[in-house]
């Protein structure tokens, strides 16, 4: 069941007026974790085992850590973090590391056969576990009681809005709101569908409509002019950020009509003027996840000049494992985490105005530069990649309209515009007035009905 299919809508619709409907914040809890459990089970029921198995270990884990001191606490700790880790790896890792075992034994002119599992990836598993593993981190750390009630943690992991894409939560945001009965709030209500209405505009209207132009482009990039190739790229740069923002802004939304608030988990990342300004606004529940629970572990920046540069390196090729167990996802990781290192421009103090035209072109340049690492995260192996690239300063000639129509390809460049400004100018909390409420929705209804590519193509973070 995906955000943008018609069973989510009715499935929605019927789990919120039902939460509206209860009295009692145990009812609510009950509903919500019944609900977030029937949307996992929709794609494949079984995982559900593996998602409970992991609750159950880690409610008990948080009580042991509590009750602990010294050795035994961090044991405990030890036992919640291996559980999580060691489904990612079973479930996500296994086959690409015996893939590269018997690949590296070739190369020596040996013979390996070790056993691959026939299993498939578990929705969503890379951020059910981290938001796992923050809570114990957080008990252990002292930053966090244990929680009490099985179902409030079960529901702190498993909340459906976020359960399979984000953002990662922390639970020192999340418990105590589900603790809390918070009455029916007309204003929450119309900020969250807001939110929401907008996440399904940049998913259907903007993202699937691009995804049938970079599909064809990464399909046919030998035949492919290089132009047609480089504005390909900056579609999918556009895609993904539709596509993964929008989910989050589907989810911020919901739980906002359920008087939940999740933490925002993107910022205008292309308006970054540097790599590491990128990161501070793409993701940024992911991000903030390395920098408090690796980074800063690691030593950061407290230990001299080389191992932080190494403390970075780290963090984004673990950041490139994380997003998928494929080389392209690695070297991506590795690729940002040595730019991040390199590019040491000047950094200007807070509140100095930096020369607008100086400012414009470390944006553009920026956003180049992320694009073309962008190239690594799409395509299906290395060879792909460097190939596509290769293809791009090719400098071949031949036609850039990429199989659509002159009209097609000049909406998409307009569509694009469109999300540009409205994200500059209108931010979803401004829209309250009831008025200007009503017409943005029936707007944003409207366009997604008539401009919206319906083929219920799913969420490209599902797949980590």
């Amino acid at each position: 069941m995906t955000f943008n299919s018609l069973q989510f809508l009715v499935f929605f619709m019927v789990v919120t007026l039902w939460f509206f409907r209860m009295k009692q914040q145990k009812g609510r809890i009950l509903l919500l974790l019944l609900a977030s459990c029937y949307f996992y089970m929709s794609f494949i029921p079984e995982y559900i085992l593996i998602l409970g198995g992991t609750v159950i270990v880690d409610y008990f884990a948080g009580f042991l850590i509590e009750r602990n001191e010294g050795s035994a606490r961090k044991g405990w700790l030890v036992v919640s973090l291996i559980a999580n880790i060691g489904v990612l790896a079973v479930f996500k890792y296994y086959n690409f590391f015996i893939d590269n075992i018997h690949s590296g034994a070739l190369l020596f002119g040996k013979s390996v056969t070790l056993p691959m599992l026939k299993i498939a990836l578990p929705i969503g598993l890379s951020f059910h576990t981290f938001q796992a593993m923050s809570y114990t981190i957080e008990v252990y750390r002292k930053n966090q009681k244990a929680e009490k009630n099985f179902l409030v943690y079960a529901l702190y992991v498993m909340f459906y809005p976020q359960l399979v894409a984000g953002p990662i939560e922390r639970p020192q945001n999340v418990l105590p709101q589900l603790h809390e009965f918070r009455a029916y709030n007309w204003d929450n209500v119309k900020e969250g569908l807001a939110r929401m209405l907008w996440g399904f505009f940049k998913k259907a209207v903007i993202a699937d409509r691009l995804a049938m132009i970079v599909e064809r482009a990464y399909g046919h990039a030998h035949e492919t002019s290089s132009l047609a190739l480089f504005i390909a790229a900056m579609f999918y740069s556009f895609q993904i950020y539709c596509d993964f923002s929008g989910y989050s802004d589907i989810a911020i939304g919901a739980a906002k009509m359920m008087n939940i608030r999740l933490v925002e988990n993107f910022n205008q990342p292309y308006l970054a003027h540097t790599i590491s300004n990128f990161w501070s606004r793409w993701h940024t529940s992911l991000s903030s996840w390395f920098r408090d629970y690796l980074y800063i572990p690691l030593g950061g920046n407290r230990k001299g000049a080389f191992r932080h540069k190494l403390n970075v390196l780290i963090v984004f090729l673990v950041s490139g494992l994380w997003h998928g167990a494929n080389w392209t996802f690695i070297v991506w990781g590795l690729l940002h985490g040595v730019l991040v290192v390199l590019l040491t421009w000047e950094r200007r103090q807070e509140g100095e105005k930096r020369a607008g035209l100086n400012l414009a072109f470390r944006i553009a340049l920026n956003f180049v530069l992320v694009t073309f690492l962008w190239i690594f995260f799409r395509s299906e192996n290395l060879a792909a990649a460097t190939g596509y690239i290769k293809d791009i300063f090719a400098f071949r000639g031949g036609s850039y309209y990429l199989g659509v129509s002159r009209a097609e390809l000049a909406f998409s460049v307009f569509i694009i515009g469109v999300l540009l400004a409205r994200e500059k100018y209108l931010p979803t909390h401004y829209i309250k007035e009831n008025t200007l409420f009503y017409c943005y929705t029936l707007i944003m209804v409207m366009a997604c009905y008539y401009l919206g590519v319906f083929s219920e193509n799913q969420f490209i973070y599902f797949q980590f």
